[in-house]
């Protein structure tokens, strides 16, 4: 009976072994400790050695060095895109894919992943976008206090009221520009608030850096007249991002992105950056705060501006809509630098950014 019940045992332990993701090799099931997420949006091609996109700088500069196979991840050509890491496995790459639906599923795909500890992880949410030029210039980059989504109904401006600026008006209201948002239903859905005194503190880190500049884009910010911050050489700001899967562009519509901004900050927010991804990851991060997987407070927005959001006086915009980025190459150097200063101060100290988050 004794040396039955031996069997038994053994088979249930061989058993368990062949069976068990978690009883093979424990020490590799072990999540890790990360400290910081870059997250970008698109590549160009390669992640090293050819044109950069948004995230190729990140995986040289920092020493990605590491493929992580990511089954959740953006299905771009051929397939997932693969996750990053450096060899310390502290600091993580995510190359998102564009657009709303890609940032929100890839966001919570490696919030949930249980390969990753990602409870006192600070997130870099970095990329490029269309730049206001009421407030900045082509190169200049932005950190955000706030996300606002585009959660909105609409009538054709040709067949709207004439007294209408545009066609686009909250969810719940009747017009454009109602006095509240506290009518329209689902109104909560279009503004994500980021921790104000880690922001504050970003901005401080980086708001006397020299970003690059280059004589075409000093000469075609130029050209736009009337619009002083928009001639400006790049700078940093603090200042909003607006995030639609419309890939919008004109005078019109970017009067609305600030009208837009105004509203559901209750004035407290400028219209600075226009893209397709931040309320996306916003949302995604909500979740995963209510779930525990994430602290929301230790979130930045990073974005630098690619081109304006409009077109410069005296032309039509679907010239600038359809033409080149001009500033591609001083907005990823921009979202680079800011964005790596303030991520190695974070890392230089984490003994204490691990239990407390900078600026509170």
């Amino acid at each position: 009976m004794r040396a039955r019940r031996l069997r038994v045992s053994t088979l249930a332990l061989v058993l368990a072994l062949l069976y068990s993701p978690f009883a093979l090799n424990a020490q590799e099931q072990k999540p890790w400790p990360i400290r910081a997420v870059i997250i970008s949006t698109f590549e160009v091609g390669n992640d090293i050695g050819d044109i950069p996109g948004e995230y190729q700088f990140w995986v040289e500069r920092e020493h990605l060095t590491e493929v992580v196979d990511f089954p959740g991840g953006a299905v771009l050509p051929p397939g997932q895109h693969a996750l990053r890491t450096n060899k310390e496995h502290t600091v993580l790459g995510m190359l998102s894919g564009t657009t709303l639906v890609n940032a929100t599923a890839s966001t919570m795909a490696l919030g949930l992943d249980p390969r990753f500890d990602l409870t006192h992880t600070y997130f870099l949410i970095n990329g490029i976008a269309g730049v206001n030029p009421d407030v900045a210039s082509i190169g200049s980059a932005a950190w955000a206090n706030y996300v606002v989504g585009d959660v909105v109904r609409m009538i054709d401006p040709r067949e709207a009221p004439k007294a209408w600026p545009y066609g686009l008006f909250p969810t719940g209201a009747i017009e454009p520009n109602p006095k509240t948002t506290d009518a329209p239903t689902w109104h909560r859905s279009n503004l994500y608030t980021l921790n104000p005194k880690l922001v504050a503190w970003a901005f401080a880190q980086t708001k006397d850096l020299k970003l690059m500049d280059d004589d075409k884009v000093a000469a075609f910010r130029a050209t736009f007249t009337g619009f002083p911050n928009a001639q400006k050489p790049p700078f940093v700001l603090l200042g909003d991002t607006f995030a639609s899967d419309y890939y919008w562009h004109g005078a019109i519509m970017n009067k609305f992105a600030e009208d837009w901004v105004r509203l559901w900050t209750n004035g407290k927010g400028t219209f600075a950056m226009t893209e397709m991804e931040d309320s996306g990851f916003m949302g995604a991060m909500e979740r995963l705060n209510a779930l525990h997987r994430v602290d929301i407070n230790r979130v930045l927005v990073l974005r630098t501006g690619s081109n304006y959001s409009m077109q410069r006086p005296g032309h039509e915009p679907v010239e600038s809509l359809t033409a080149p980025y001009i500033g591609s190459k001083v907005s990823l150097e921009a979202a680079y630098l800011c964005g790596s200063t303030v991520l190695h101060k974070i890392l230089a100290d984490w003994p204490n950014t691990y239990a407390h988050i900078p600026g509170e």
